[in-house]
């Protein structure tokens, strides 16, 4: 599994094609440096270099990539690599091995305490948000080098879940602010229990470039989401009050661009995570859950599900048979 990570790595940041890499666990502080990598098994990566990557990429049998911005507390094989490994399982079966699962991983805190790991994964994914900006650069300067090989056309896609939001937010923002408009680069961007201000995709919000960045820019929420009702409280020890956009969607979906959806999860999330908050995997005995399906429909379509012309949003159902309702 290829991966891009900004994590400090025991070797150092002086990159270089095929050495042997492993994650600096004990330092969680984001480095100014970008990782372009493969994990070839359990704590067994080598590191690539970005042309080789991208490369890698171009030359591969799936149509589409999906990039994958974990949430806050997560750790690279606890967590991100599992995770994103499933989400390839379950996706090749869905959509036929259409859809590469690109892992994008930042650094977590892991400290004695949540509250303390969320604020200082807050800071984090902030300073990463900075350094995947620089992977888009890299990204869009290779596609567009000259080259023997055939101009990639693969779809690019998102899916970031709760605070990867944040880093997909700066991201975005600092390229908008770096190159005066936001990357025209991805068909969709799965905002998956989004951990971040429920106005940020509105004119004049910190998060307006994510609509100007893709075809379709989908916002999973739902507001029996126990972990974003934390994440609430713990916001307010910083005075910032607002609901998280995972809880409730666009505050105001007329002020959004008219390429932003909302897919109403909250039927539906209990099903597949007791907290309600990680939702777009199976229902734990391998079976794909109804959020996952809708992803999976929309990447192979490239319009959001179930939706007809006009409508802004949508309400997944809790029957099998049916993948969803309007809302």
């Amino acid at each position: 599994m290829l991966f891009v990570t900004n994590r400090r790595l025991e070797e150092g940041p002086r990159s270089r094609p095929g050495r042997r890499v492993r994650f600096d666990l004990s330092d969680s502080e984001p480095s100014p440096s970008l990782f372009f990598c493969e994990r070839r098994d359990v704590e067994d990566y080598v590191e690539l270099t970005s042309t080789p990557f991208f490369n890698r990429l171009r030359r591969g049998p799936r149509s589409q990539i999906l990039f994958y911005l974990h949430g806050f507390n997560s750790q690279p094989e606890t967590d991100i690599f599992p995770t994103a490994l499933r989400l390839q399982d379950l996706l090749d079966g869905l959509t036929g091995a259409r859809i590469e699962v690109v892992p994008l991983i930042w650094p977590c805190d892991d400290d004695f305490g949540l509250l303390k790991d969320y604020w200082d994964d807050q800071d984090a994914a902030e300073m990463s948000g900075f350094a995947f900006g620089r992977a888009i650069g890299k990204f869009l300067d290779w596609r567009d080098a000259p080259s023997e090989d055939p101009p990639c056309l693969k779809h690019v896609n998102v899916l970031a879940h709760s605070m990867g939001n944040r880093v997909l937010r700066f991201a975005l923002g600092k390229w908008s602010r770096d190159r005066g408009a936001p990357p025209a680069l991805f068909r969709n961007l799965f905002l998956m229990a989004a951990d971040i201000a429920n106005e940020s995709l509105e004119p004049g919000e910190p998060g307006h470039a994510i609509t100007r960045a893709a075809r379709n820019v989908l916002v999973y929420h739902a507001d029996d989401d126990f972990a974003l009702r934390t994440s609430k409280l713990a916001n307010l020890r910083r005075k910032v009050v607002t609901r998280r956009l995972g809880h409730t969607g666009p505050e105001n979906p007329e002020r959004t661009p008219r390429n932003v959806v909302a897919v109403d999860c909250d039927a539906v999330n209990n099903r597949y995570d007791p907290l309600g908050h990680t939702y777009f995997l199976d229902d734990g005995e391998g079976r794909p859950g109804l959020v996952l399906a809708h992803v999976a429909e929309t990447l192979t379509t490239g319009r959001p599900a179930g939706f007809a012309p006009g409508q802004r949003s949508l309400r997944l159902a809790e029957e099998p048979s049916s993948l969803a309702a309007a809302a």
